[in-house]
């Protein structure tokens, strides 16, 4: 810049030179300010509009509509000002930035503060844009202060004038760049998320019919759920929230783009794995024990039990190591695989117990039991289970492959963060605990209601089919709705705005209300009909009893879609303490309420109380989880917003309720409860249910419903 003038140092008031006081005998009054002299009687802006200097109206600006005015027509500088002559083309003041005309030959006096219009670029807003994130290494903070004024070699000096590049090749449309990926991957991952669960659906549905809702099937299922339990409380909380970012960051940072990091975290999940499934196999027998003791004391249960749990076991080895291939994948842009690579097991086993359906028949055809089913058959079944978990970590290496990863084991552990990864599972590690403590009560306690019921479906197996129907709903409504808020709640958390936190769970709670409350009251209204339809092949009895106790489940959707809502914040805030906290609470009301029932109900319905006692834990667990993120978001959480829009929406599900059930039930008893009988009432009862829902609601005028049916439009591009 100019250097300021001589004559105003040391004067004004206050300056450095200036004394105060009446000039003395050595001192000369100063003269007139030169700049102070008419030094605004010349506003060449003054009477244009102020909207042509906006930097936004100039991006939008037609230059070729508006070329700079010819020469002589705004007057000279004053030449008090000291500048350096004009240019022969004075500047166009409603264009901001203007791009000067081209300079004579030789040094330029022409540019500001003397620089040379050679090698001087100029640019504009659509410049700055397009090439901000073009950015390039310099060698200290201030280099691109004169980045323009850098020959070749980055001295400074004139630039030696550099051919036209060559123009880049036209890239094939990859469907708007980035945003379009993300959207792609998120597609891929939720379509193989959901026909993951819908061939999980239908295993659960085989596997009843092969083995029946009574003892036998109660036996399976333990042994199928002990691995899942077993590699949750020992790898799999840690591996899913702490070891994955690790990972992440490893493959960000280190530059073998962390393939040695995935490699040692491999290597030493499949030597823990492998070590724990050695020792869990020899410790069948008592595993089986802490899991239900009724099946424990009966020998042929027992048997039974003890030899799926034996097939079942090494399941936790190819559970692990499916997880960190999937993460890793997953680290280095590849989702799909993790997603639907399940599919293949539930295929794996679907197969299985069909075959086992084709030899032997049904359950209720065959009636079966822990006394009469054959060898070959466990061992069909068992071979089986184990298979398709094999074939699920198998499909993983494919993709490993194609994504460049090779797996080469390492040992060599120490000194690379492992051990610093486990001391940070240890909250992850308490949650999951925590949450299992709470099903091993409830597996004992339905386990040993079923045989002292005498009744099929009245047991675990009853127990554990019901609640997959009725999480399914919270899968795919409330998680979707989450997946596209949790990113602005997180932004929000990390930015300090508790009120966009505030705002956006309050949102995320309204939308999902909309279809979480109605679908709640119609598992309350349909429950019967909906499993004497999907559970016939186990018989009428059976079917039956699962209806109730999803009947049961169905209002305790709410509170447990909530519960799963209110989390999200503190997960948003990186707090891990409270959500351990909150569920511990949730494991120790369900319980106790769980123990209630089996010691107060008769024994064909206390797996119903149990049922119910599940929604009766998670609306305590939402009280107090409520109440501390209204206290961390100071005090205000939109409650009664949100509490006004789940009265209005039970208020309209009430009646579509009472009317829906009744002609469901209506229908079920003049039609009976096969097939064809439960398929017309589920049909009938919950159109009407539906119809009466939108018409109580629209008259009740409900906004979040709008929302949700734009959502849903959105989703599938309409």
């Amino acid at each position: 810049m100019n250097a300021p003038y001589d004559g105003d140092r040391g004067q004004g008031t206050g300056g450095a030179g200036s004394s105060g006081g009446p000039p003395g005998p050595e001192q000369v009054p100063p003269g007139p300010d030169p700049y102070l002299q008419a030094a605004y009687d010349y506003d060449p802006y003054r009477a244009q509009d102020l909207s042509a200097q906006d930097p936004v109206g100039e991006a939008l600006y037609d230059r070729a509509a508006h070329p700079p005015p010819p020469p002589g027509t705004y007057q000279q500088p004053h030449p008090l000002y000291q500048q350096p002559p004009a240019a022969p083309y004075a500047p166009d003041p409603r264009i901001w930035a203007q791009t000067p005309p081209p300079e004579p030959g030789g040094p330029s006096r022409h540019l500001p503060y003397g620089d040379d219009a050679a090698t001087t670029q100029f640019v504009g807003v659509d410049d700055l844009v397009t090439q901000a994130s073009a950015g390039r290494d310099e060698p200290d903070a201030f280099a691109h202060l004169f980045r323009d004024q850098e020959g070749p070699a980055g001295s400074p000096g004139p630039a030696r004038p550099e051919p036209a590049p060559a123009p880049a090749p036209v890239a094939p449309k990859s469907g708007g760049g980035r945003a379009s990926g993300l959207l792609k991957s998120s597609a891929v991952m939720a379509a193989g998320t959901l026909v993951s669960r819908l061939t999980g659906f239908v295993r659960s549905l085989v596997i009843t019919a092969a083995l029946g809702a009574a003892l036998l099937g109660d036996s399976f299922t333990i042994a199928y759920t002990l691995p899942t339990m077993i590699y949750i409380l020992t790898v799999g909380g840690g591996l899913n929230s702490v070891f994955v970012p690790q990972l992440v960051r490893s493959m960000k940072d280190d530059e073998d783009g962390g393939e040695a990091y995935a490699n040692r975290l491999l290597t030493l999940v499949m030597v823990a794995l492998g070590a724990i499934v050695a020792l869990a196999v020899f410790a069948a027998p008592w595993l089986i024990r802490l899991m239900s003791q009724t099946i424990a004391d009966d020998a042929a249960a027992n048997n039974v039990a003890t030899t799926f749990a034996r097939y079942c076991l090494p399941t936790i080895f190819f559970m692990g190591v499916h997880v960190v291939m999937g993460q890793i994948l997953n680290a280095r842009g590849k989702f799909g695989a993790m997603m639907w690579t399940p599919v293949l097991n539930n295929i794996v086993m679907i197969f299985t117990f069909g075959m086992f359906i084709w030899v032997y028949g049904t359950s209720h055809q065959s009636h079966m039991g822990v006394q009469t089913i054959p060898p070959e058959g466990v061992r069909l079944l068992g071979i089986g289970t184990l298979l398709g978990l094999i074939v699920q970590s198998l499909a993983m290496i494919p993709y490993l492959r194609e994504a460049g990863f090779r797996f080469r084991p390492r040992f060599d552990w120490r000194g690379h963060g492992l051990g610093k990864t486990v001391k940070l599972a240890k909250w992850t590690v308490l949650f999951v605990l925590a949450n299992q403590a709470g099903v091993l009560v409830v597996t004992q306690l339905a386990t040993s209601a079923g045989k002292a019921s005498g009744r099929n479906g009245a047991g675990f197996l009853a127990y554990s089919n019901a609640q997959l129907i009725w999480g399914m709903p919270q899968a795919i409504i409330t998680v979707s709705v989450m997946a596209a808020l949790l990113p602005r709640i997180s932004r929000a958390a990390h930015d300090n705005d508790p009120g966009a936190v505030r705002d956006d769970i309050s949102q995320g709670l309204r939308n999902s209300a909309v279809a979480i409350v109605p679908v709640a009251f119609a598992f309350l209204a349909l429950g019967v009909p909906m499993c004497t339809l999907l559970y016939s092949s186990s018989g009428p009895e059976a079917a039956r009893s699962m209806g109730f106790i999803l009947m049961a489940f169905g209002l305790g959707l709410i509170p447990y879609s909530v519960q799963y809502v209110v989390l999200r914040g503190f997960y948003a805030y990186e707090d891990t303490r409270t959500p351990f906290y909150n569920t511990v609470i949730v494991a120790l009301v369900n319980a106790a309420a769980s123990a209630i029932c089996y010691v107060v109900l008769p024994a064909q319905w206390a797996v119903v109380g149990m049922a119910a006692s599940y929604g009766l834990a998670y609306a305590v667990g939402v009280g107090i989880a409520w109440r501390r993120l209204r206290n961390r978001l100071g005090g205000d959480l939109d409650g009664a917003h949100v509490l006004r829009t789940y009265a209005r929406l039970c208020l309209a599900a009430i009646p579509a309720a009472l009317i829906g059930g009744g002609v469901g039930f209506a229908l079920l008893r003049a039609l009976g409860d096969g097939a064809s009988g439960s398929l017309l009432a589920l049909v009938c009862g919950g159109i009407v249910l539906l119809g009466v829902f939108v018409v109580a609601a629209k008259r009740m005028r409900i906004e979040e419903i709008n929302g949700m049916v734009g959502m849903i439009r959105g989703r599938l591009g309409r």
